[in-house]
């Protein structure tokens, strides 16, 4: 004779809010690319991030915004994920800046160190930093830009 055994188990499929991290990643581009725009030298903004689809040189300031600007929501839309993992990493606004500002500097180390400088010279740029490509200025532009984005993700999300 053969018997049944039912059992269940409870699994996340929430996938966050996604136009809050798009939200919360475009207002963190702006810091972010502002700081880059007046603290960090040249030419970062205007050269080296086009260069990475082969959008400069020469120099293309608004180009480099509309790929930073991307980066950042595309960026947003992973924090939103990983807080629709982990709602209660983001259940008050100081922590989801706290965990905003860490989710930064994981993106610094991950994309910034090490992407960037394989990325570019594979696609013949001419502004390729070295690997690692460990710059505080950066550490810190990306952590102000995940604080960002954390704190206007809670103040967006539904």
């Amino acid at each position: 004779m053969a018997t049944e055994t039912a059992t269940t188990t409870d699994v996340s499929n929430a996938t966050g809010d996604w136009k809050a991290g798009v939200a919360g990643g475009l207002a963190g581009g702006v810091v972010f690319g502002l700081v880059m725009a007046f603290v960090i030298p040249a030419p970062l903004l205007d050269v080296v991030i086009p260069s990475m689809y082969g959008l400069a040189p020469p120099a293309a300031p608004f180009l480099g915004w509309v790929v930073h600007m991307s980066h950042g929501a595309v960026i947003g839309v992973g924090f939103a994920a990983l807080l629709g993992v982990r709602p209660d990493l983001g259940d008050t606004v100081g922590k989801a800046i706290g965990i905003g500002g860490a989710y930064g500097l994981v993106v610094w180390v991950g994309l910034a160190v090490i992407v960037m400088p394989i990325w570019l010279p594979a696609v013949g740029s001419p502004a390729t930093p070295p690997l690692p490509n460990i710059s505080a200025l950066s550490a810190a532009g990306h952590l102000v830009f995940g604080a960002v984005l954390g704190g206007v993700y809670a103040g967006v999300a539904e």
